[in-house]
């Protein structure tokens, strides 16, 4: 039903503070973004490495829904998103067990989502959602349309990228030996 932590998503009142410290101090791609005019804030996808993603909102105007959250703090870790293969079952098993859930959004073949509220969860807000992860992120952190491995010589042997099921792509480095083992298994496999 999870398939994996999509993303952790950080509420700062600075937003291009925290902009200019995930993309240059440590060194974050930003991906996909919007300004969601009815809740009054913006949301950014940001890469890190391959598989990490974070998700900075802030709010851009009075009546934002973060403007609680931020109350009292200049930033902190507002939710984490899960992300599911079928929303509709999630939300199913959570009935099912007596877990409340609010926010049931079903907005097409793009993204469907439901909340659970922090006094429900171990004092962590959780947005468990159905989506297609490569559908969220930057062009540099993913694979090529239809394309699930790549091979790329190297001085030591060579990169083997691997598309990863969740969105975006794992690199790694094989020597000669590594190679020629791992050819080895894969004509076993076929044999």
């Amino acid at each position: 039903m999870i398939l994996r932590i999509d993303h952790v998503a950080i509420a700062v009142k600075d937003y291009e503070g925290a902009f200019r410290f995930f993309t240059r101090i440590l060194g974050a791609l930003p991906g996909t973004y919007a300004k969601e005019a009815p809740m009054q804030y913006l949301w950014q996808n940001l890469a890190l490495g391959d598989l990490s993603r974070l998700e900075l909102l802030t709010p851009t105007g009075p009546g934002s829904f973060l403007e609680n959250f931020l109350k009292s703090r200049d930033g902190g870790v507002h939710h984490i998103t899960l992300q599911t293969s079928d929303i509709y079952e999630t939300r199913h098993l959570l009935e099912e067990n007596g877990i409340p859930f609010f926010e049931f959004n079903d907005y097409g073949p793009v993204w469907k989502e439901l909340f659970i509220h922090p006094q429900d969860a171990f004092g962590v807000l959780i947005q468990i959602a159905q989506f297609d992860a490569d559908d969220w992120i930057t062009p540099a952190v993913k694979m090529p349309h239809n394309t699930r491995w790549l091979v790329e010589r190297s001085a030591a042997g060579c990169s083997l990228v691997l598309a990863h099921p969740g969105g975006g792509k794992v690199r790694m480095e094989l020597d000669k030996q590594e190679i020629t083992q791992l050819i080895k298994d894969l004509q076993e496999v076929v044999s």
